[in-house]
Order: structure tokens, then C-alpha cells, then sequence
């Protein structure tokens, strides 16, 4: 009897190793490959690249490596000599031209008055010609002291975020050409996360769901929520060849790695004393199931921890709604408007009423459209 005993709670002792080891096998399959965390995370940031919009040597730097800036403080000045000159040339031509638009204005005014004894209609229509030439250039002047004006102020290059600048190179004598790159501010308010999720455990990702995500020698994570997912990573398969024919690998493995999809993770809320760096390796993990299963019921608990279960022998089921499916408002197709050439414009359309025929003045012209 005593044997019997023995062999049975060796028996019940051997089962029960099996099922402990199957339920670890099972935990361990799904903490590594079906549940939503990954290490391949990182800190991402927007970086302003900025280049001035006129040419000319730098007088001032204002700015020292890794100071923080706000929006619209002046970073670097550009000798401001010849954009003055620029500007007092195009004052002085302004006010040339709007004397000479004043002068033939009263001229041809005085035309329109005389009789046809004293004037004729080519000489009014000369004096009409001359005055709207004369405005024209009025208005060009106009036009080119607004541009030197504005030339003027670009000499002093500004930041347009609030940020961080990052690796200054630029020095006092330096060059700056118009539309180079020469300085790089990071905007401290665009920082997220993103998460390099293997495709495998895409089906638990869901936008809107609790994120957090722990940063190398960092106890308190970052916590955040999933904003995006990306829709496309780079193929290698659909690389066009020389002749433009898509360039198959002919090499197929039995042994296929998952592909890993990037999903942008939304920032809420950083703890005190982590400073935020673009680059930083993250461990991302969703705890949006798990904060929905908390608040139910034993019954609900069970019957989530029999989904998991299911899950983890089947495949996971995604979630209906989770991600926005392509096509519908929210990656609605955005057509960009096609400009439509300009139909070429006639002199008379411009300058109506300036040479109405041979014979008749510009006056008369007027006063008979004013009749009608």
C-alpha cells in the first residue's frame, strides 16, 4: 500500500512539473513573441534646419552650443552694410519716381482740360501714356523698397521654435549662403516615442491605448499613448532593377524574421528628473489591455485570462476599430489643385480707354463711357 502511494504521488509529482513547465513554456512564448513590448524604442524629436534667406558674412553669433532658445530670438547676424545701402538706394528712387509720377500726372490733367485748339488727341494721348508709365515705376519703386526692407531685417536670422540649439559650428566671419544650413535648433515641444514593434504582436496594438516606456539607467518610465501606426516600410523586393523591372531576391529562407513596424507613441507625461534626448534606446510596453481588464469582474477576469490563453495557441484576434483602416477620413486621398495657365491679357485690358482711336482723346473717351 505504501508502494502504491509512493508511485501515485510520484506520478501526481511528475504531471505536475509537466504542467508547470507547459504553463512557463506558454508564459514565456507569450511575454516574447505575442505580447505588445519591444526593446527596439527610441526618442524622436523634430529638428529645425535653419538657413538664412540672404547671403553675406556673419558679424554676431548670439547663441552658444546647447542654449536654449525661444521662438523668434535672434540667433546670428549678417552684416546688415549692403542691405541698407540697398535700402536708402531704393527710398531714394521711390521718392524720384513719385515725383516724376506727381509731374506727369498734372500734365496730362492739364492735357484733358485744353480745347482741341490748344491740344490734340495724340498729344493727350501721349501725356496719358506717360503718366500711367510713371506710376507703373511708382509702383515698382514700391515694390523694391518693401524688398530691401525685408532683405534688411533677414540679416538678422531668428529661431522659429522653442528649443535647443545643437551642434554650433558657426563662427564670427563665417559665410553664410542663402539657403545653406548652418545652424539646428531642436524644438523641445515635438518629442515622441517611437516603437519598433515586430509584426507579430501588431495585432494588441491599438491607437489611443496606455504606452509607457523605460529609458536606459532610468527607474520611472515615460509614460504616453499610442498615436499612430505606420503604414509602409521599405521592401527590398520592390527595388526596380537598371531596366526599371522589380529586382527579386531569388534566395528564400525557411527561417523568416518578422518585420518590425514602427508605431509612433504620443508623450504625456515625462517624470521629474529625466531629461528627454533624441536617440535614447526605450523599452515600450502597452498597457492598454491590461488597464482595461483590471476594472472587471472575477467572471470577466477568467474569461480574459481564457482569450489570453486562446491566443496564445491560435494567434491573437485583433481588436475591431483599433487602427483606422485605409481609406476612410482619416487617410482620405488629398488631391492638390493644378494651376491653370493664364490667359494672355491685351494692352486695352490693362490700360482701358488710353488710345480709343485716332481721332478721339482720352477725355472723350471717358465722357462718353460716363454717359453710358
Amino acid at each position: 500500500m505504501a508502494r502504491f502511494a509512493r508511485e501515485a504521488l510520484k506520478t501526481v509529482a511528475t504531471l505536475l512539473i509537466v504542467v508547470l513547465a507547459l504553463l512557463a513554456a506558454l508564459v514565456i512564448w507569450d511575454s516574447y513573441v505575442t505580447a505588445p513590448w519591444t526593446r527596439d524604442g527610441s526618442v524622436r524629436v523634430q529638428v529645425a534646419r535653419i538657413a538664412s534667406q540672404v547671403s553675406g558674412q556673419i558679424t554676431e553669433v548670439r547663441v552658444v552650443d546647447n542654449q536654449y532658445v525661444h521662438q523668434g530670438d535672434v540667433l546670428y547676424v549678417i552684416d546688415p552694410f549692403d542691405f541698407q545701402v540697398a535700402l536708402d538706394t531704393g527710398k531714394a528712387q521711390l521718392r524720384q519716381k513719385a515725383a516724376d509720377q506727381q509731374v506727369k500726372q498734372m500734365q496730362t490733367e492739364r492735357r484733358q482740360h485744353l480745347s482741341n485748339l490748344a491740344t490734340t488727341p495724340e498729344e493727350q494721348q501721349i501725356y496719358a501714356g506717360n503718366a500711367i508709365e510713371a506710376q507703373a515705376a511708382f509702383d515698382a519703386a514700391q515694390q523694391q523698397v518693401a524688398q530691401a526692407d525685408i532683405n534688411l531685417k533677414r540679416t538678422q536670422v531668428r529661431s522659429p521654435v522653442n528649443g535647443y540649439v545643437t551642434n554650433l559650428l558657426m563662427r564670427v566671419g563665417d559665410y553664410a549662403q542663402a539657403g545653406t544650413n548652418n545652424i539646428s535648433v531642436i524644438d523641445a515641444d515635438s518629442y515622441w516615442i517611437d516603437g519598433y514593434f515586430e509584426e507579430t504582436k501588431m495585432a494588441h496594438v491599438c491607437v489611443g491605448d496606455r504606452a509607457e516606456a523605460d529609458l536606459m539607467g532610468y527607474r520611472d518610465p515615460i509614460v504616453g499613448r499610442i498615436q499612430t501606426v505606420t503604414r509602409g516600410i521599405s521592401v527590398s523586393n520592390a527595388t526596380p532593377s537598371t531596366q526599371g523591372l522589380p529586382n527579386v531576391d531569388p534566395v528564400y529562407t525557411w527561417v523568416r524574421l518578422a518585420q518590425r513596424v514602427p508605431v509612433r507613441i504620443k508623450i504625456t507625461d515625462v517624470p521629474a528628473g529625466i531629461p528627454l534626448v533624441s536617440g535614447m534606446t526605450a523599452t515600450v510596453t502597452i498597457r492598454g489591455s491590461d488597464a482595461r481588464e483590471s476594472g472587471g469582474t472575477l467572471r470577466q477576469r477568467f474569461a480574459s485570462l481564457r482569450d489570453h490563453l486562446v491566443d496564445i495557441i491560435h494567434g491573437p484576434q485583433p481588436s475591431p476599430n483599433c487602427v483606422p483602416r485605409i481609406g476612410d477620413e482619416n487617410g482620405a486621398t488629398v488631391t492638390l489643385p493644378t494651376p491653370k495657365p493664364v490667359a494672355p491679357l491685351d494692352p486695352e485690358q490693362i490700360n482701358p480707354g488710353l488710345a480709343p482711336g485716332l481721332n478721339t482723346s482720352p477725355r472723350a473717351a471717358s465722357r462718353s463711357d460716363d454717359s453710358h
